[in-house]
């Protein structure tokens, strides 16, 4: 006889992540799934699909039992809520507080790398309060501390290739970049694992690598001299503000160098090869399967 398979909820199906752990949970037909976004409207697709799409207002926290009623494991991708302080950590609390009244057995949440309160940077609080909201819920976690995304440096690098030069705070300081589809895989299986404890996961590419050493795989890639220039958190803050960065968002850019000066974001994990049983994608496995975008700046 074949037990039923548990309800999966994924949150914020419509951004990135999400809408991919979706993608990967239907793909590997992964049992009922209940999927929650802001507007419904933009994943009307998935209805086709045998999907449940529900509206979810993680500011009206009476919304939210109806929600996810019926959810037994929930991934709980942070909000994008980022205009007003504070306000992500209320929406959070907002959401494990519903998934225990409702009977969600285990929760996987989507965190940031080391965001304890000594963190510098400025929005690991956001993750820690989570996180400990989860701690204090008595419900099952895994919660997944995502590193910095190597679809990051598409940008940022390109731009280092036009101009010659690669701009950053973090000095000699390494991060352990992962890319975002390593990221829905460890979701998708921390969601349909039979876990039900309480864990923490630093989740991290299988290496870490400098900006010194980015500059250099930018040049090769290009063919084009980038040379790599260490400033100051405050010299880089300021010259994104010259560039029409709003103050807050050239803060908080500047905090992750900073964290990635003090060595908070070179730690490498076996996470994603255990979660998954598949080791994940390197920056110049990724960097050389993009190579297109160093040729569009570099012509």
């Amino acid at each position: 006889m074949t037990a039923t398979s548990p309800t999966l909820l994924v949150t914020g199906a419509s951004g990135h992540l999400g809408r991919r752990v979706v993608e990967l949970l239907l793909e590997a037909s992964k049992g009922p799934l209940i999927v929650t976004t802001r507007e419904p409207s933009k994943l009307a697709d998935l209805t086709a699909r045998g999907v449940v799409v529900r509206k979810a207002d993680f500011d009206d926290a009476s919304t939210l039992d109806v929600a996810f009623a019926g959810a037994e494991r929930l991934l709980l991708v942070s909000t994008d809520s980022l205009d007003v302080p504070g306000r992500r950590i209320t929406q959070h609390r907002h959401a494990v507080e519903a998934a225990r009244r409702v009977g969600v057995k285990h929760v996987v949440y989507t965190s940031l790398t080391r965001p304890e309160p000594d963190s510098p940077i400025t929005l690991a609080k956001d993750h820690w309060a989570t996180e400990q909201a989860l701690a204090a819920s008595g419900l099952g976690f895994t919660v997944l501390r995502n590193n910095i995304y190597m679809e990051m440096l598409l940008h940022s690098l390109p731009q280092a290739v036009a101009q010659g030069r690669l701009v950053s705070a973090t000095g000699t300081g390494a991060t352990a970049y992962v890319t975002r589809e390593d990221c829905a895989r460890a979701a998708v299986a921390a969601l349909t694992s039979t876990y039900e404890g309480q864990r923490v996961l630093e989740v991290t590419g299988p290496s870490a690598v400098t900006q010194a050493e980015l500059a250099r795989f930018a040049s090769e890639l290009s063919g084009r001299p980038v040379e790599y220039v260490a400033v100051d958190a405050a010299s880089l803050a300021s010259g994104l503000v010259a560039h029409g960065f709003p103050a807050p968002l050239a803060a908080a850019y500047a905090s992750f160098d900073v964290a990635v000066a003090q060595g908070r974001m070179s730690g490498v994990t076996s996470a994603i090869a255990d979660l998954t049983g598949q080791a994940p994608v390197s920056v110049s496995h990724f960097l050389s399967a993009h190579r297109e975008a160093f040729a569009a700046k570099g012509s």
